[in-house]
């Protein structure tokens, strides 16, 4: 009876035995599998771009731009009028489209652009360019087929020569205002200015209004005075406001805003009152250690025989 008893529970552990000895077969297979196509996978080589990619983020005025685009270089070759051809639509740089995006409206010669994401393209001429502004943004270089209905935006900007070769095309911002600037485009020879404008000022007047309307406190008579001087609005508008800035402040008094209140005054023609503002406000940026404004200070009471 014990022999019975056992056989088939010696044929059932061996049965267990194999099957595990199988499935340990195969997963051994599967891994080594695994391993081989890891090693005959073909490794990603990392290399840098011919053309730099490049963003670009410019705040002008309240308006904030970003400008992506690539960077292709010379490299000892003739570009305008050669390796890119003049009166045809350029890419204006190389790669993925050279995209502008920006979160107001602006102005781009006589023409209102909404708040948006645009590709730049040119056409360069050897004494002008066209510039626009396409509102499709995924082509790969020039569209395959040109749209016009698709430019929101067009002027024409002057082609200059340079003294002084650029190698790697270049995009910058220049000529900041509050209410303005210009796209610059330089590459070998040549540089384009593109003025345009943003809605600065309409945006703070509506502020302004709304401000004072209700309980304005120091800084906000202070930066309205000050938004004044620097657009050349009403001067007495802002004498009234800086005015009361300070006063507001009198406990505590202080050296930058004693600064725009003698610049305030002095184009007010209250000269008396303005050197006051100056003397104080170099006597506080002395206390502090504020170099610049000491010499600032000192430059205008110089300027205004009072030193």
């Amino acid at each position: 009876m014990k022999t019975q008893l056992f056989k088939p529970l010696g044929i059932s552990v061996l049965f267990t035995l194999f099957l595990v000895a199988c499935v340990q077969n195969e997963t051994k297979k599967e891994v080594e599998k695994e391993e081989v196509t890891e090693k005959v996978a073909p490794a990603k080589i990392a290399a840098p771009q011919p053309s730099p990619a490049t963003t670009i983020k410019q705040v002008v005025g309240l308006t904030n731009i970003t400008l992506n685009y690539s960077r292709p270089g010379m490299k000892g070759r003739t570009i305008f009028g050669n390796l890119v051809p003049f009166d045809k639509v350029w890419r204006t740089g190389a790669n993925a489209n050279t995209t502008i995006e920006f979160d107001t409206e602006i102005t781009l010669g006589e023409t209102t652009v909404p708040a948006g994401k645009y590709a730049i393209y040119t056409k360069p001429g050897k004494d002008s360019w066209e510039v626009m502004l396409y509102s499709k943004t995924d082509n790969w270089g020039t569209p395959q087929t040109w749209d016009d209905a698709l430019v929101v935006a067009k002027t024409t900007a002057k082609s200059e020569q340079m003294p002084m070769p650029v190698e790697s095309f270049m995009m910058v911002f220049d000529e900041l205002t509050n209410s303005a600037g210009v796209l610059g485009i330089l590459w070998e020879n040549t540089y384009v200015g593109v003025p345009f404008t943003v809605p600065t000022d309409k945006t703070v007047m509506a502020s302004i209004a709304t401000v004072m309307k209700g309980n304005p406190n120091e800084k906000a008579f202070y930066d309205a005075a000050v938004y004044y001087l620097a657009e050349n609005k009403d001067i007495n508008q802002a004498v009234e406001w800086i005015d009361k800035a300070v006063e507001m402040g009198k406990n505590d008094p202080k050296y930058w805003m004693l600064r725009q209140q003698s610049l305030i005054h002095t184009k007010a023609g209250k000269k008396e009152t303005a050197i006051a503002a100056a003397k104080q406000s170099l006597e506080l940026a002395k206390k502090v250690g504020n170099a610049d404004y000491v010499k600032m200070n000192e430059n205008s009471l110089k300027e205004w025989g009072a030193m």
